[in-house]
């Protein structure tokens, strides 16, 4: 443990040097991956000058209790001795758990899409309700969302919502949100009292640097179009609103929240980027079944990853098979538990696939 930590140590020293020199700084692409690793190293450094100030205490306390000549002392060493053996098997996990090599992805933002599936009016309903659900966690835990692009619902909620999420280890959390959910509820508009079921689906795209994607504006055809949906004056007034298409994939992302004809031609080229860079992604994880059927990509109700049952007051997440009876509160962003859980499932396999034990 301790040999491995020292490696940690080294390398933190090293990227300590490194992102002060100007040739890095200079270097943006260099510069940011840089100060990604420092903040995941200092971390660990850290925790291993408690594990030193931990093995230190153990032998001080066993030199102290071999000796016996002072029997307060030894009293004292006892209780420290006991102390420091309860608390190191907990921290040889922990730091096991953050030796485990990052996905370099986990740290970035994300863009979070949310469609309407099976359901008609109901299942946009339910999209309204998710959007409404991650931005309440969002804001729990101090990230910023932004709406980039939405298509309302005829009775409430969305066809279709976009929206970026940006803040600390994002993409780390929020992907284990994307597929299909799953509701059964009695809808606003049933008279008789029938559950309906209904779907909506998520996708979390990790959102792409400049540098992680280039895009000839060449190969975008622009297209200006009047926004649509609340927004002031300037609805449905000026062309403010954007869409770009990317001939050469095909891929379309467009953005009509900003007042800005500038602003959402941004914020559209962010989507966009997003997306040419999740297509690349998945081309290098196809051979991971797994990664690959978390993201699903459909509106079919049966290829489902979690369950809200309204009747039951029961949120069911089929992966891991953790069943939380407390709707209002994960409808309200208490989604943790799921998320924690996943995350410990993923580390838990990739500990055991790794070199650690």
């Amino acid at each position: 443990m301790l040999d491995r930590l020292q490696y940690v140590k080294q390398r933190f020293d090293e990227i300590s040097d490194l992102i002060i020199q100007p040739d890095v700084i200079a270097d943006q692409k260099r510069y940011v991956q840089l100060n990604q690793e420092y903040k995941s190293l200092n971390a660990l450094v850290q925790k291993r000058e408690e594990y030193i100030n931990l093995d230190s205490n153990i032998k001080e306390a066993q030199e102290i209790i071999a000796d016996g000549s002072d029997a307060e002392m030894v009293e004292m060493a006892k209780m420290q001795l006991d102390e420091a053996k309860e608390r190191l098997p907990q921290l040889e996990e922990e730091i096991k758990f953050m030796l485990i090599p990052k996905d370099p992805e986990d740290a970035k933002n994300v863009m979070v899409e949310i469609r309407a599936g099976t359901g008609g009016d109901e299942a946009s309903i339910f999209a309204g309700d998710l959007y409404r659900m991650y931005t309440k966690y969002c804001e729990g835990r101090g990230w910023k969302c932004s709406v980039v692009d939405m298509s309302d619902g005829t009775s409430g909620g969305f066809k279709e919502v976009i929206f970026e999420v940006t803040g600390e280890d994002v993409y780390g959390a929020l992907k284990y949100e994307a597929g299909v959910h799953r509701v059964q509820r009695v809808p606003q508009t049933e008279t008789q009292g029938r559950v309906h079921t209904s779907a909506a689906t998520v996708m979390v795209l990790p959102e792409a640097e400049e540098f992680d994607v280039q895009i000839d504006m060449n190969d975008v055809r622009v297209d200006f179009f009047c926004s649509s949906g609340p927004g002031g004056q300037s609805v449905n007034t000026t062309k403010s609103a954007v869409r770009l298409t990317h001939i050469p994939s095909g891929l379309v992302a467009q953005c009509q929240d900003q007042k800005s004809q500038h602003k959402n031609k941004d914020k559209a080229l962010t989507v966009l980027r997003s997306r040419l860079y999740e297509q690349e992604l998945a081309k290098k994880q196809e051979e991971d079944a797994k990664t690959r059927t978390s993201q699903v990509s459909s509106g079919d109700r049966s290829a489902k990853i979690r369950t809200y049952n309204y009747p039951q007051g029961r949120v069911t997440d089929h992966r891991i098979g953790v069943d939380v009876f407390d709707m209002d509160g994960v409808m309200s962003g208490k989604i943790h538990k799921f998320i924690d859980e996943l995350q410990l499932v993923a580390n838990t396999e990739k500990l055991k696939e790794s070199e650690v034990y």
